[in-house]
């Protein structure tokens, strides 16, 4: 029995990490879903408050991060609010427009399509386009680095 939920353990991991490609997957959640199954159904005593309320912390600054990277972004390289609402929700069509490669071209586009409606200026557009992209990659890195911490510290506590 322990080696299946030590199997679901690893999945809700594998699966996390699958979510920084396809967006539609809750990654941080499952995390959380491996620290749930072994805490309530392997060891109850293993991970402690400190963890517990760490892995809040950390799951806090992941969302928020998440959230306010690519809109940064966009804004930092001179995208509307306008290109900021379209980038995120492009992201979230992306995945079902062309998966997994749709998260990035798709939100790129329609920046490129607002801001140049906007602006009349390709040059302005792409470069709003170009914080989308940097945006959106540099926060899956932040959520990927977060999400292997996370991980990484439960298993020093499980293992050591």
């Amino acid at each position: 029995m322990d080696i299946l939920l030590w199997f679901l353990v690893v999945s809700f991991f594998i699966v996390s990490f699958i979510g920084l490609v396809f967006p539609i997957l809750p990654s941080v959640f499952a995390v959380w879903g491996g620290f749930l199954i072994y805490h309530f159904f392997i060891n109850s005593s293993t991970l402690t408050v400190l963890f517990w309320v760490s892995m809040v912390a950390l799951t806090l600054i992941l969302l928020v991060a998440d959230i306010f990277t690519n809109s940064m972004a966009v804004k930092r390289f001179g995208g509307s609010k306008l290109s900021e609402r379209v980038a995120a929700i492009s992201v979230i069509l992306g995945v079902f427009i062309y998966p997994p490669f749709g998260i990035v071209i798709v939100p790129f586009t329609a920046v490129i399509i607002v801001e140049y409606w906007k602006k009349k200026n390709f040059s302005l557009a792409l470069n709003a386009a170009i914080g989308t992209l940097i945006g959106f990659l540099s926060g899956k890195i932040a959520e990927g680095m977060i999400q292997l911490i996370m991980i990484s510290w439960f298993f020093i506590l499980v293992w050591f």
